[in-house]
C-alpha cells in the first residue's frame, strides 16, 4: 500500500515549504524520506519510488540522495541502532577496538539486526565531536562520549534491559516554527531566525 495515499494533507504542508518549481518540488525529498523513516525505520524500495514520483524525479536519484547520508537507511534497523564514528580522530582513539566490541557482544554487522530484533550497528562518518572521541550515537538521539570498551559493555546491558542511559551529549534533531533547533529532549538551543539581520548593499548590518 502507498505510504502517502492517506497523508494528502502531510504532502501538501511539506511541499508548501519549497517553490512552487520542478526544482523546488525535489528539494521536498529529504523531509518525505524522513517521514518515511521515522514511520517505518527504514525507506524500501517501494517508497523511494513514492517519494520519486511525488517529487518529480527518479528513484535512483532518491536513492543516490540517501545514500550520501548515513541517517537514512534502506534496510530495516533494530530498535536500538547504534552508529559508530569511524573517522581519524574516533580511530586514533580506538573506535576501531570499540566497534571489535560492539559486533562481537551482538552478533550482527552492518545491515543485520540481531535475532531478538533489538540491535543493529553501522560505521558513520564524522559525528563533529572529534575532542571527545571515540563516539557512539543511538538512534536519532544524543552521543555517548569516550567510550570505552567497559563504557560499551555497560551501555549494552543497560539497553538489553531498556533503559537507555542518558546521552553525554544531546543533538539537535529538528527545528521547531521559530526557527530554532530542539534536541530530543525539547530542549532549545541555538539562536531562532528572530534574530537574523539583513545586511546593507555593503554588507555591513
Amino acid at each position: 500500500m502507498s505510504y502517502f495515499a492517506d497523508k494528502s494533507a502531510l504532502v501538501a504542508d511539506i511541499l508548501s515549504r519549497y517553490p512552487g518549481t520542478p526544482q523546488g518540488r525535489r528539494s521536498a525529498l529529504m523531509p518525505l524520506l524522513r517521514e518515511v523513516q521515522d514511520a517505518e525505520g527504514f525507506v524500501s524500495e517501494p517508497r523511494m519510488a513514492e517519494i520519486a514520483a511525488l517529487c518529480g524525479t527518479t528513484a535512483t536519484e532518491v536513492r543516490s540522495v540517501m545514500s550520501f547520508y548515513s541517517t537514512y537507511h534502506t534496510l530495516p534497523t533494530g530498535q536500538y541502532h547504534l552508529q559508530v564514528c569511524s573517522t581519524v580522530m574516533c580511530a586514533l582513539a580506538g573506535s576501531d577496538e570499540l566497534w571489535d566490541e560492539l559486533v562481537s557482544q551482538l552478533d550482527v554487522q552492518p545491515g543485520e539486526v540481531s535475532r531478538d530484533g533489538r540491535f543493529s550497528v553501522q560505521k558513520v562518518e564524522c559525528l563533529g565531536s572529534c575532542g571527545t572521541a571515540p563516539v557512539i550515537q543511538l538512534n536519532d538521539g544524543g552521543y555517548y562520549e569516550r567510550v570505552t570498551q567497559a563504557k560499551c559493555r555497560h551501555l549494552l546491558a543497560e539497553l538489553r534491559q531498556g533503559r537507555p542511559p542518558a546521552p553525554d551529549a544531546p543533538v539537535p534533531v529538528m527545528v521547531n516554527s521559530a526557527g530554532r533547533q530542539v534536541t530530543a529532549s525539547g530542549e532549545a538551543v541555538g539562536a531562532g531566525t528572530a534574530s537574523l539581520r539583513p545586511l546593507t548593499a555593503g554588507g555591513q548590518p
